[in-house]
């Protein structure tokens, strides 16, 4: 299915103005890679510190933070519909904030969970809204470019939290016991200020998400037309401007219906149908179990404690330079194109990862294929779910849609996160990957059939070919 028009250019009358509003936007990204990834280098310390031996309290204690995003990502379209985009982004911000606070500073499971699922409340406000706000100010010619932004700050909050673990995390000899293991700085002190580390991020967003400008479209559905033309001149100029909200108008005439009324509306079925698979496909493609469970998964290829720092911050570094390179394929190279290499190539990928758990070949070729997986996800899967989530559903439910996608993929990481442990232990590191790899292929088929190319064309006419999709 192809999505195929010429969209209005402008002729950027502030291009700085435009990347400074969207690095702002996609400073909720930086945060949600780092509050999501900050765990698993300091998962050894705190279950130190706080007794866990039970596996369902590890589990939880590493999936409690998927709560809040279930939570934060149903709320999400609520808020950003009724208050706008930019009041939910401040929400989420001092969410980040108290998130870093209260969890380094916990002293018992309890309250510990309590602020990982705040902090998730703010992923889940921060996942869907970053794009969903960078999509409705940016023009279609670099539409993809400037919301791949937002899965690039994600990924530098990834590495951001790997290498702050690493460096605060001192060297733990090999063959430390239990008694040793609790007395060490790293459990008494360590995971602390791993923690406290999302703080000095959080207070940066809070304080510069108040001086970027509301949505146009926003504003535009709002009845503000002419704050919205203020926005849309500084962004690309007059003609841009007038052009746009006419295309925003001719539009939303056609719509009567509530959102969450539409949202539910026959022709707006197959597209939903599209996001969410596409959400869920994000995260059951499985690379996110490598991020959260990286020291299980090295252990089990023979990396000792130290090296397997060392290696998670490869995969970190790894996933930067290929989420730059997806920077420059998202918007040249087209949607469906990245789509489909991701899922092929990850088929292949995790079926060799599982052949060398199953021969016993460990060590540097499993690191070697998790970098090459992890590769093809930050260059394929990643940036491009995120693009086409914040572009392809109508205006009048873009927000509700979105944060339905968005609820899709936090309860799919969340079976996800929870149940690896399980599907580790039964099927083993090799079935595991197998099993991943299985859903790979299937999602490859599905975008195949069903994900249209959307590359360079404006929202409004892809609301438009697709609303005529059958």
């Amino acid at each position: 299915m192809q999505v195929q028009t010429q969209a209005v250019e402008p002729s950027v009358a502030n291009p700085l103005y435009l990347w400074l509003i969207c690095l702002v936007a996609a400073l909720g990204g930086l945060l949600f890679g780092y509050d999501w990834v900050v765990i698993g280098g300091a998962k050894l310390f705190y279950e130190a510190y706080f007794a866990v031996h039970d596996p369902a309290m590890s589990g939880w204690l590493m999936s409690s933070a998927l709560v809040g995003c279930v939570g934060g990502a149903v709320v999400a379209g609520m808020l950003a519909d009724r208050f706008g985009r930019r009041p939910a982004l401040v929400i989420a911000a001092i969410l980040f904030v108290a998130c870093a606070i209260g969890t380094a500073m916990a002293n018992d499971v309890t309250v510990f969970a309590i602020f990982r699922i705040v902090g998730g409340i703010g992923i889940g406000l921060a996942s869907g809204l970053s794009p969903l706000y960078i999509a409705e100010v940016s023009p279609a010619k670099n539409r993809g470019l400037f919301v791949a932004i937002n899965q690039l700050t994600i990924v530098i909050g990834v590495l951001l939290a790997q290498l702050v673990n690493m460096w605060i995390a001192r060297p733990v000899p090999p063959g430390l016991d239990a008694v040793a293991l609790l007395q060490s700085w790293n459990v008494q002190s360590g995971w602390r200020w791993m923690f406290f580390g999302e703080g000095v991020p959080a207070i940066l967003f809070l304080l510069l998400v108040l001086f970027i400008p509301e949505s146009p479209r926003w504003l535009s559905k709002a009845g503000r037309d002419s704050d919205a033309r203020r926005v849309l001149e500084r962004i690309g100029g007059v003609a841009y401007a007038s052009e746009v909200l006419t295309a925003m108008h001719d539009n939303r005439t056609e719509h009567e219906a509530t959102p969450m009324r539409a949202l539910l509306a026959k022709k707006v079925r197959p597209v939903l149908v599209i996001g969410i698979v596409l959400a869920v496909f994000q995260q059951w493609c499985g690379i996110n179990v490598i991020f959260n469970y990286a020291q299980d998964i090295f252990a089990s290829a023979g990396f000792d404690i130290n090296d397997t720092l060392k290696s998670i911050v490869a995969t970190g570094s790894v996933n930067l330079v290929f989420t730059l390179l997806a920077l420059r394929l998202v918007d040249s190279w087209g949607r469906r194109k990245l789509m489909l290499l991701g899922a092929g190539a990850l088929t292949v990928i995790y079926a060799l990862i599982g052949a060398a758990y199953a021969m016993h070949i460990l060590g540097l070729p499993v690191l070697v294929l998790v970098l090459a997986a992890i590769a093809v996800y930050a260059t394929t899967l990643a940036p491009v779910t995120w693009v086409l989530l914040s572009e392809i559903f109508p205006e009048h439910i873009r927000a509700q849609a979105v944060a339905l996608g968005v609820f899709a993929l936090w309860i799919a990481c969340f079976v996800l996160t929870y149940t690896f442990p399980w599907l580790n232990a039964h099927l083993g590191p090799a079935g595991s990957f197998w099993f991943y790899g299985a859903i790979c292929a299937a999602g490859f088929v599905f975008i195949w059939r069903r994900v249209p190319e959307t590359s360079g064309v404006s929202l409004e006419e892809i609301e438009r070919r697709l609303g005529n999709h059958d």
